[in-house]
């Protein structure tokens, strides 16, 4: 039953990725405006992937060409373990996450507990939680926060 429900979802969500990406507005606060964009190191000797997701939607390359980007380099690696940082994630649209989402849950050494582990804080917000809280459904993440 699982398997059929996996299915499933892996149907519709490989039916909503998206490739929009948008402009940023003109009048940007200092907080968004000095904000990096997203990347990932592979931390060879623990065969580790750190990824920081700091926009979903923005200038620069589109989320889902950057997820398969960093799926390939992970694959190729031989990774075993996948840390996520959601916390500079303030807001976006959370079908822009498909690919993460979906990338995961067709790895099973990240889905498995102890292979993905996600780094929120106190400022994830919408897309970063929609993300977190999808991954805990259909994956076994270990949830890390830099709240007190």
């Amino acid at each position: 039953m699982r398997r059929v429900l996996l299915g499933l979802i892996l149907t519709v969500l490989a039916c909503a990725e998206p490739t929009a990406t948008s402009p940023r507005p003109a009048a940007v606060p200092s907080s968004v405006a000095t904000r990096q964009s997203n990347s990932y190191s592979i931390e060879a000797a623990d065969r580790t992937v750190y990824v920081t997701l700091a926009q979903v939607r923005g200038e620069g390359e589109p989320v889902n060409a950057f997820m398969r980007r960093m799926f390939a380099s992970a694959d190729s690696a031989g990774a075993r373990r996948l840390v996520i940082d959601l916390r500079s994630i303030t807001g976006s649209d959370a079908r822009l996450l498909v690919p993460l989402v979906k990338g995961v849950v067709t790895r099973e050494r990240f889905a498995n507990r102890g292979g993905l582990l996600l780094v929120i804080g106190s400022n994830s917000f919408a897309a970063g939680q929609n993300a977190a809280t999808l991954l805990q459904q259909y994956a076994n993440p270990i949830l890390v926060s830099d709240m007190p």
